[in-house]
Formats: structure tokens, C-alpha cells, sequence
């Protein structure tokens, strides 16, 4: 089967029929819209057949699955995600000038304060990171209990698709990672200088 024929499958054995698969321009744009109830899929995972694509496909209608059952991570993303936006592209020029008015005019102490806005906006960030953890997992282990369950996989077909999935939920949990060590730097970089 397709990437999009798996997803359909998927999300019919759910009993979700109110979200469309749909073909995507470019590489890896794989993506639930909540919004708009569409399960994104590149080109080529929409008309592929093979082990990857199936994974890809099911992984996201795994998000499918959380948004209709109201997963509670994926409740609480989803309202950080205004947050988020809005924080994440104000947060290191915050951080930035607050230094940087904070080394020009010590007297006033605003730099301070501005950097500390700043660090909290980035904490939201980081949240928001952590918080995704745990949907990705969790999509992709619903991805693997389905194609495995209806045999949409052989047995070492499944190893290679627990393998995939294994290494793109790494990608989030190294991004979480950089998220932190960036707070922590910034945060040592600004209160660290404080008597």
C-alpha cells in the first residue's frame, strides 16, 4: 500500500472520518494540520510503497488518533503554540539588548529586566520542546501498535519502521536538549553576573 492508502486505512480503523490525506509539496513537510483536519504527507511518502512511507503515513495519523481521543500533551502544545510563536521571535533579541543596555547603563538596571523577559520568553520555548516529547513518542508507538496489529508490516519490516521512528523522535528530543542548554546558558549568562 501507498503512504496514503496506510493513512487512510489508519485513520478508517480509528473510526475517524472526518480528516483528509493529502499530498504535500517538498521533503519532509509530513504533517497533522488540527486545524484544518488534513494528515499532510510529502510526495514521496504519499505515493511510495514502502516500509518508510508506511511509517511516516501512520506516525502521522498517530497525531490524528491523539487529537480526536484529546491526548493531554498534545492538548497542551497546542495551546502553547500561539504562545510560542509570538515568544520564540522576540525571546534572544530581548535577551540580546537587555545585555547590551545593561552593559551601556548599569545605573538603571532596565537591561537587566529586559534580558530577564527575554530568558522567560525562551522558556517557553523550552517547555513547548519537552512538552513535544511525548507526542512523538507516543504517535509513533501508536503508528507501530496499528501496522503491527493488522499486519500491514512483516516482522522485519517492523524492526525497520521501529528503527525510523526511533531516530526521528531523537531529532526532538535533541532539539529539547538544545532548547535547555541554550536557557541554561543565557539564563548563567544573565543572572550569573548579578552580585
Amino acid at each position: 500500500m501507498s503512504g496514503a492508502e496506510i493513512a487512510e486505512k489508519m485513520l478508517a480503523d480509528n473510526g475517524i472520518f472526518n480528516v483528509k490525506v493529502i499530498s504535500t509539496p517538498g521533503r519532509l513537510t509530513d504533517h497533522y494540520n488540527p486545524k484544518d483536519k488534513t494528515v499532510n504527507l510529502s510526495e514521496s511518502v504519499y505515493n511510495q510503497r514502502n516500509i518508510a512511507a508506511a511509517a511516516v503515513a501512520a506516525h502521522e495519523v498517530g497525531h490524528a488518533v491523539q487529537h480526536e481521543k484529546a491526548y493531554s500533551y498534545l492538548t497542551m502544545r497546542s495551546k502553547l503554540v500561539p504562545i510560542v510563536s509570538l515568544t520564540s521571535k522576540f525571546s534572544q533579541w530581548l535577551v540580546i539588548g537587555g545585555l547590551i543596555l545593561g552593559a551601556a547603563s548599569e545605573a538603571t538596571g532596565i537591561g537587566f529586566y529586559i534580558a530577564v523577559t527575554g530568558l522567560i520568553f525562551m522558556g517557553f520555548a523550552t517547555v513547548f520542546s519537552f512538552i513535544t516529547l511525548p507526542v512523538e513518542y507516543d504517535a509513533s508507538n501508536r503508528a507501530l501498535a496499528w501496522l503491527q496489529s493488522k499486519n500491514m508490516v512483516s516482522q522485519q519490516e517492523l524492526v525497520g519502521a521501529k528503527d525510523a521512528l526511533k531516530w526521528a523522535a531523537r531529532t526532538y528530543l535533541v532539539a529539547a536538549l538544545g532548547s535547555l542548554a541554550m536557557l541554561l546558558y543565557w539564563g548563567m549568562s544573565i543572572l550569573g553576573g548579578r552580585d
